[in-house]
């Protein structure tokens, strides 16, 4: 079955299991747009926020995940395949030196469809709780795309499968979604690397006000944690 063919399967099956067990708590989903691009920005602290967000919500958020997950083999790999696939997901090899310029790319393209595209500014997942500094690919897509950024604040994820542990456990999770951030025609004119610093500081600075975290200060350099 295809992925397109298979995600209204998975999504009618896993969230609502999903939900009974871990029964998270949501607020401020009517941010989200119901139609239309929109760029859908979060704080990252754990494996488990690519499968936590696309469940509470009601519309498609497609997310990076990456190839391995995807490139398995014999029955596991096919059930990798399928769940990673069926829930929306498009694999990336982050190996590859080109793997970021493809994944704006991806983004771009899924936005001008009308899609919903997910993203982590940080860049890989906070190990200590603390948020970091964002990059400024989701600026890129939001100047490029004209697309609204919504703000996402995650809390309790990191619980949910903690690094090392191979089984996901029961743990309190937090959803919080903030007002969707405009900026199309705001930075006409100016210099782009000044935009899109100035975008990505707006972006990170409500992702806090929702997650509360800590800042960090400093770019999260822990390299292939990200999904």
């Amino acid at each position: 079955m295809a992925d397109g063919m298979l995600y209204p399967v998975m999504h009618a099956v896993v969230p609502p299991l999903a939900k009974v067990i871990w029964r998270p708590t949501v607020e401020g989903l009517y941010n989200l747009p119901d139609t239309g691009p929109v760029i859908v920005a979060s704080n990252h602290l754990s494996f488990a926020d690519s499968l936590v967000i696309p469940i509470v919500t009601t519309r498609k958020v497609t997310f990076l995940a990456k190839a391995q997950y995807f490139n398995g083999t014999g029955f596991k790999g096919a059930v990798s395949k399928g769940f990673f696939g069926g829930l929306g997901m498009i694999p990336v090899d982050r190996e590859d030196s080109r793997a970021a310029l493809a994944s704006l790319d991806i983004a771009l393209d899924i936005l001008a469809k009308g899609g919903a595209f997910g993203i982590y500014p940080e860049g890989t997942r906070s190990r200590d709780g603390r948020l970091y500094r964002g990059r400024t690919g989701v600026a890129h897509l939001a100047l490029t795309s004209g697309a609204p950024v919504v703000p996402v604040g995650l809390a309790g994820t990191q619980h949910i499968q903690p690094v090392g542990s191979t089984l996901p456990r029961l743990a309190k999770v937090t959803v919080k979604f903030g007002e969707p951030l405009q900026f199309q025609q705001q930075y006409d004119g100016v210099p782009v690397g000044r935009a899109r610093r100035e975008v990505t500081d707006q972006v990170m600075n409500a992702i806090q006000r929702l997650s509360g975290q800590q800042f960090a200060g400093v770019y999260n350099d822990h390299a292939g944690d990200a999904v």
